[in-house]
């Protein structure tokens, strides 16, 4: 493609387009893993590929590190999938189709993927490095952590000799991430009997929201398409009797839901009343989000007579009443920190098919009690609506740590750098950081980023020039590892 020769660093977005090249979204993560293990053959490095498709590759030190403890560069090869709406493109097939825009690396109508493939990109840069003094590098390479975390599950820690470890997913330039929330997925399961019945077809789309990461932008109060499914239907339900045929949308639990679709059946006579109130509840979210949702927008189509399966009414109330109900959104900010979301729930997709419908939750938060109030707290709800419950890939949070060798050297060579401090702190976004030290207590690990922006979503941007200062520090604290 070629699209980014021209910037620096070359070696970083070579790799990236590279990458790029490559389908890569979680669950799919074969082929990337392999071109890694390519790279390495080609580079005379050792590595380990594991059974989950993890890779280690290890590099000796410089001349003078040598003998240097080693340090861990660590990132993760998966990418969440998201789209824009009417966009043909295929995530298992094609390329990602790489722009440069106002500074930015973009994709044309999907996600970058740059959460985590700059990471990636920067590694392999240093990998293939000749003039970058550095301790011995072990470059560890992990999977799906988009979706449950299931590489660094699965990676075997003892693989590793290095006790520093730089994690290369954070998304803002200047911060140290030295502690982040845990996490839970949580999915309620609403079973179905359906009936046949006749009627007038109706459906309701709300989409074109902003949408987002559930842990880094959840505080900003950005539409949730499901959630404003609810209302909607929850409201309507005082107008008009209508059964659900289908509810739902969204793409993963961790992404804040950009659309959601309903179809359901309705008396011919009340129609007019689906179609008029659908415009209505256009007009009120575009006066509560007062511009902050430009692009939302509420359809709505008669599909005409039709004899169909759908809910019962009791089920379709459940439904509805289960939408309207369930949290969404900042649940706690923290007591310690100001301005850190301490605690927070996401439902981030529905999944609606002939036996059920389901709900998928992402819970975060830094306090493992709060964590688990919210899990009882929806288990309770779904438990009220004759739902049930299951729980998935749960993991830890990274608390801070007062004393930290790596963080007082990346300090130091940020200070030398920049001419001013970073800022140290926690984040709400989970980290594959927790997991690694609930394996590796001796860990000690800090994470950085360069500036990207609306990741997990189709307006995800990469900032090129913070890309090269980024890139730039990583291989000074490198320098200063020895």
């Amino acid at each position: 493609m070629a699209v980014l020769e021209n910037y620096e660093p070359k070696k970083v977005f070579q790799y990236f387009e590279e990458l790029s090249a490559i389908p890569h979204g979680t669950f799919n993560t074969k082929e990337i893993s392999d071109y890694l293990v390519d790279f390495a053959k080609a580079h005379n490095l050792t590595y380990h590929q594991d059974e989950a498709n993890n890779v280690i590759i290890y590099k000796a030190g410089t001349a003078g590190y040598e003998n240097s403890e080693p340090v861990i560069i660590q990132g993760h090869i998966d990418m969440v999938c998201e789209k824009r709406p009417g966009s043909n493109h295929d995530f298992k097939k094609d390329p990602l189709e790489l722009f440069v825009e106002d500074g930015y690396v973009k994709a044309k109508d999907t996600t970058l993927g740059a959460d985590d493939g700059i990471a990636v990109a920067m590694t392999m840069a240093l990998l293939d490095s000749t003039d970058v003094p550095h301790p011995p590098i072990e470059a560890f390479f992990t999977v799906d952590e988009e979706v449950g975390m299931g590489g660094a599950h699965a990676a075997d820690l003892s693989l590793l000799k290095g006790h520093k470890l730089i994690n290369i997913d954070s998304e803002e330039e200047g911060y140290l991430t030295t502690g982040c929330a845990g996490g839970v997925r949580i999915s309620s399961i609403l079973d179905l009997h359906r009936e046949e019945k006749s009627g007038n077809v109706v459906m309701v789309k709300i989409h074109g929201l902003t949408g987002g990461h559930s842990g880094a932008e959840i505080h900003e109060q950005r539409g949730n398409a499901h959630k404003m499914m609810g209302r909607f239907l929850n409201a309507l339900m005082a107008k008009v009797e209508f059964q659900l045929m289908e509810v739902g949308g969204g793409s993963a639990d961790n992404v804040i839901a950009m659309e959601d679709t309903a179809r359901m059946l309705v008396k011919k006579e009340d129609v007019a009343t689906v179609s008029a109130f659908a415009k209505e509840m256009k007009n009120i979210f575009d006066d509560e989000f007062m511009g902050d949702e430009p692009g939302l927008q509420v359809d709505f189509a008669d599909e005409g007579q039709q004899s169909v399966a759908v809910m019962t009414k009791e089920e379709t109330e459940k439904a509805v009443r289960y939408l309207t109900t369930v949290m969404n959104g900042v649940q706690s900010y923290s007591r310690k920190l100001e301005g850190l979301v301490q605690t927070s729930l996401n439902m981030g997709r529905i999944a609606c098919n002939e036996k059920e419908v389901i709900f998928y939750h992402m819970i975060r938060s830094s306090v493992n009690t709060e964590k688990d109030e919210i899990r009882e707290r929806v288990e309770a709800l779904a438990a009220l609506v004759g739902a049930r419950t299951e729980i998935d890939s749960e993991y830890p949070a990274w608390e801070y740590r007062p004393e930290s060798e790596l963080r007082k050297v990346m300090e130091e060579e940020y200070e030398k750098m920049y001419k001013e401090k970073p800022i140290v702190l926690a984040i709400h976004a989970g980290l594959e950081c927790g997991l690694f030290l609930g394996k590796r207590p001796d860990f000690d690990c800090v994470s950085i980023g360069p500036n990207m922006f609306d990741v997990h979503s189709f307006n995800e941007r990469l900032e090129i020039e913070s890309t090269e200062r980024t890139y730039e520090y990583l291989k000074k604290v490198l320098a200063a590892l020895k």
